[in-house]
């Protein structure tokens, strides 16, 4: 099943300035999270973000610290466990698009938490970190063996635009590029 902008949250979880440094690949995970709330606010999807532990981690970083409209901090690694989460998503979300680091930890727990709500999850790989790729590559593993669908930011793109007549569709195109 296609993506749907109109049921559609976009989900950064903990990009912060204090952890994206020791992230693998940090830097290309951070600018594919950018790309996609670029692309989220230019076709009116809902943009959250979650911050852990801000005092010690850092705000999220100034890289996409204009996205969220939202943005929730915690101490629970999975976010859907924090008390304030169930007002960080707006009404009617059935699919949530999930970026964030660190895979196995936060954005895990945060997964497994929504499936269990009866979310749709959508998992964009090529915007999820960890300290370690293997343990990315794990935490993806398990998400999808609980029903995560896993893609990649350009998929979410395209199927939010669903056609190369969309109005928005030359400048979300150049976020490709």
């Amino acid at each position: 099943m296609l993506l749907s902008r109109e049921d559609s949250t976009l989900l950064l979880v903990d990009f912060q300035a204090r952890l994206m440094p020791v992230i693998h690949d940090g830097a290309a995970v951070v600018a594919r999270a950018r790309m996609l709330a670029q692309g989220a606010g230019l076709l009116d999807v809902a943009v959250r973000a979650t911050e852990q532990n801000p005092a010690g981690l850092g705000p999220t970083v100034p890289e996409l610290v204009e996205f969220p409209q939202r943005v929730l901090a915690k101490t629970s690694f999975g976010a859907v466990a924090e008390a304030g989460f169930a007002d960080l998503l707006p009404p009617g979300t059935g699919e949530v698009v999930v970026a964030g680091c660190e895979a196995h930890v936060c954005v895990q727990q945060t997964v497994l938490g929504l499936l269990a709500r009866r979310h749709r999850v959508v998992l964009v790989a090529d915007a999820i970190g960890s300290r370690d790729p293997a343990d990315r590559d794990l935490a993806i593993d398990r998400m999808r063996r609980h029903g995560a669908e896993v893609v990649s930011s350009e998929m979410v793109l395209f199927e939010w635009l669903r056609d190369s007549t969309h109005p928005r569709f030359r400048e979300v195109h150049r976020l490709l590029r």
